[in-house]
């Protein structure tokens, strides 16, 4: 894949051509569910000849049940980007409740994938138990996990009929890997995040997709590099992108669009990367942000615009000062 970030964030344009969102924490919250408003703001969007893909760090064969929900087309960014698939053509009917995490639908064809390197993942592997986070590993659609692993209570719904459950789990891997995921109670994971970045620079790129999850992708893959290459594939600049999330992991994408929004739970580095900061999910932030930039005339879109930008650089100001003062402690 190649890298079509834009090295600065471009000054936004309307009308918003292409529309990446993350999942948990922005479309859908703690209960899994989509609210009624969220998905009449996405459908709409796509009513209106938006692309809408879900970017997130779920396997797609997780995503699709949502994107099924959503009625989209438009292929699906897994796995903090290292994957993007095309949704299947012949697609099972919506679930008639939201998805749990637990269940998988199909998926189409692979349009790219970019694994970690077999040493890599042994290596990521074992630096994680040393550090006290307990890894499992994931190839596309499958799980790779020990059969000891003391957190397998935890994602065994996820494990599936493909799961592949080993006796050593660094001892398996003997092919690239599509990511390394690690499992710690907070704040373990957000103290190890820089470290394991400064650590495995050049050779995996750490990331945080939740204040439990410490993940490792392959050197470069990232939601942003994803979602720009979507945007180059299909001709839209991305000065007409809306990019929503919430985490560290989406901070790529969220910067690099001209219309990147952040929501208001996200922390604070998060924040500080939006044009906007939308209410939290509960609240039915994404919905509001598509409301007002996607789904109103155009002119109040472009009054919109310029208001949550004002807002967003209001929030932000006090994001800093905040950070300056517990600097000095």
């Amino acid at each position: 894949m190649k890298n079509h970030r834009p090295a600065v964030r471009p000054e936004p344009r309307l009308p918003i051509q292409l529309l990446a969102l993350d999942i948990d924490g922005t479309i859908v919250d703690h209960d899994f569910r989509i609210s009624d408003r969220t998905v009449a703001a996405i459908r709409g969007a796509v009513e209106r000849g938006v692309r809408v893909s879900l970017a997130t760090g779920r396997m797609p064969s997780s995503a699709v049940l949502y994107a099924n929900r959503l009625g989209l087309t438009e292929p699906i960014i897994g796995h903090q980007g290292a994957i993007v698939r095309a949704m299947p053509a012949h697609r099972a009917p919506p679930l008639p409740d939201d998805p749990a995490p637990t269940f998988r639908g199909r998926v189409g064809r692979i349009l790219h994938h970019e694994g970690l390197a077999p040493a890599v993942v042994r290596e990521a592997i074992e630096w994680c138990r040393a550090n006290g986070l307990d890894p499992h590993v994931n190839d596309r659609e499958h799980i790779v996990v020990w059969r000891d692993d003391p957190s397998f209570e935890d994602y065994s719904g996820y494990l599936g009929p493909d799961a592949e459950i080993v006796p050593d789990l660094a001892g398996a891997i003997d092919r690239p890997m599509t990511k390394v995921i690690s499992v710690g109670e907070p704040p373990r994971p957000r103290e190890l995040y820089p470290v394991a970045q400064a650590y495995f620079a050049g050779r995996a790129d750490a990331t945080l997709s939740h204040p439990r999850f410490l993940e490792f992708v392959a050197p470069g893959v990232s939601k942003g590099k994803a979602v720009a290459w979507l945007a180059h594939r299909a001709g839209i600049p991305m000065a007409q992108v809306m990019t929503i999330g919430d985490a560290f992991n989406d901070i790529e994408m969220i910067g690099d669009a001209g219309h990147g929004a952040a929501m208001g739970t996200a922390p604070t580095a998060v924040r500080l990367a939006g044009r906007y900061i939308a209410p939290p999910v509960g609240e039915d932030g994404s919905a509001a942000l598509i409301e007002q930039l996607i789904l109103a005339p155009p002119d109040e879109a472009e009054a919109n615009m310029a208001r949550l930008t004002a807002e967003a650089a209001a929030i932000q100001a006090e994001l800093r000062v905040a950070q300056a003062a517990a600097a000095q402690g």
